[in-house]
């Protein structure tokens, strides 16, 4: 390998493909090298089987928009997850129209996002989301109804065989979409390696050290032989999904300190039986059971995955000691530190609920995981479907000077002092909103240079230092841009 670049990234999945093709674009003299520990990019969690392909905008996911004791339900989240996954799509658009990315089909394809609720309380909270979200410029075209009719047209399956009576609701949004990050990740790879960056596969990082000159000896192994090599970067991102925290805690950093993570995998139920695929064209997202991670909302999905249609359900927790679905069984027990035992320890005394609930998923036989589909599709059979282990998930628990430790759902950027290096923690939206979190890793670690790069960065994300939620005409006209762009208009 080259043994000395100006940028190291260490991960082969989507967070490293976006941030390696915002530098080198912004900078073509950058010398990059990429460090994947498995034989291919795009492995782990940027898998397309491995994660939802939701291309989280808000538009469906109830977690997104939590009631408040009075009754009030607050926006704001969702209109900020929308708004990163705009620069998502934008950034995206721009790449299919200079030709680094494939056909938009290859990777996105238009998928009505749905939220299907059952019983009067949800049904009420629903009319009420909706209300709220309607006001909202990029929630421009959500649709809310309660009529069987109206609902069977939008996704045949949720409604055969439903009981007389019934209270339901649901709301749909015609311009959502489904995204195979597996292949967005391997095209963006592919267009780096075309410019000239190294990407090493089957390279193991087993050491991190900050030297005298504020440079990184990155020190690995190749897994197939066991050669021993060392790179010298002077900037390091680890994007390591599950394994981050443990490369971020070898690097010696201060910053990672009071940080630990909760490993939570999950399984599909999956079916490619064409005569239930051709019934539905939706995510349908509901509410989470008491106790569950907002990444285990249910939901039914048809993915598009190497031009193939199928449907997904789930997801269905489950539990190993693994931080990622080729890590080690000793993960779990070997992050444990003098300084985050503390938290990750608080955090198992204040979730009993999500303990309660882990237990009862993993005592779901294949017939019980099916009774669950039912509640959405009442006409699911055992035999149609068949069980598929997605990808795990590395929660965030982190120290917390009220509560002594949280749980963290959602995604963390953790930045050494110096901007040397920086990782990132956490799960979805993570993928979705790979743009975004990339553009504030560039903005912190990179600031003596933005002044030059944020024109180029304006060209390839028009909304970029904007907020489009604010402006509805620059709204819609965004919107429709990158759905003329990237073929998925509704």
């Amino acid at each position: 390998m080259t043994e000395n670049v100006d940028v190291l990234l260490i991960g082969g999945g989507i967070m490293s493909a976006t941030l390696g093709t915002l530098l080198k674009d912004l900078q073509p003299d950058l010398k990059i090298a990429v460090l994947e520990r498995l034989s291919d990019v795009a492995q782990e969690s940027s898998n397309a089987w491995n994660n939802a392909g939701t291309g989280h905008a808000a538009l469906c996911e109830l977690n997104y928009t939590p009631e408040s004791k009075d009754g009030t339900i607050d926006p704001a989240k969702a209109v900020a997850i929308n708004e990163q996954f705009q620069q998502s799509r934008q950034l995206w658009a721009s790449l299919v129209a200079e030709g680094v990315l494939d056909e938009p089909s290859t990777f996105i394809n238009a998928t009505p996002h749905m939220t299907f609720v059952r019983g009067e309380k949800d049904v009420a909270f629903l009319r009420k989301r909706y209300e709220v979200l309607k006001q909202q410029p990029l929630f421009a075209g959500i649709e809310y109804s309660e009529d069987s009719r109206v609902i069977n047209q939008w996704a045949p399956l949720l409604m055969q065989k439903r009981r007389k009576g019934e209270p339901f609701a649901a709301t749909r949004v015609p311009a959502g979409t489904d995204v195979d990050f597996g292949s967005l990740t391997r095209q963006l790879f592919a267009n780096l390696r075309e410019k000239g960056v190294e990407v090493a596969t089957n390279h193991d990082v087993k050491k991190l050290k900050k030297k005298k000159d504020g440079t990184w000896e990155v020190s690995y192994r190749h897994v197939i032989g066991g050669t021993p090599g060392s790179i010298n970067a002077k900037f390091v991102f680890v994007g390591a999904g599950g394994w981050a925290l443990k490369l971020l805690q070898r690097s010696g950093i201060p910053e990672i300190k009071g940080y630990g993570v909760f490993p939570i995998g999950g399984q599909w139920l999956k079916t490619s039986h064409p005569d239930i695929v051709a019934k539905h064209r939706a995510k349908v997202y509901s509410q989470a059971s008491v106790g569950a991670p907002p990444m285990s909302v249910p939901h039914l999905d048809t993915r598009v995955i190497d031009g193939e249609s199928s449907l997904l359900f789930g997801p269905f927790a489950t539990f190993s000691p693994k931080f990622l679905k080729n890590g080690s069984m000793l993960d779990i027990v070997t992050q444990v530190r003098p300084h985050n035992i503390g938290p990750m320890l608080k955090v198992a005394v204040d979730n009993p609920s999500l303990i309660k609930y882990l237990v009862s998923e993993l005592l779901k036989t294949h017939s019980k995981k099916v009774d669950s589909l039912r509640d959405f599709m009442p006409t699911a059979k055992d035999e149609d479907w068949e069980l598929l282990d997605a990808g795990q998930r590395a929660q965030v628990m982190k120290r917390d000077k009220d509560k002594g430790g949280v749980l963290q759902f959602g995604t963390e950027v953790v930045t050494s002092a110096d901007h040397s290096i920086a990782g990132l923690l956490g799960a979805s939206p993570g993928a979705s909103t790979a743009v975004s979190i990339m553009l504030g890793l560039i903005k912190t670690c990179f600031p003596e240079r933005m002044a030059d790069w944020e024109p180029r960065l304006r060209d390839l994300i028009p909304s970029y230092g904007e907020t489009l939620n604010t402006n509805p005409a620059a709204a819609r006209k965004e919107l429709d841009a990158t759905a003329h762009a990237l073929a998925i208009n509704p």
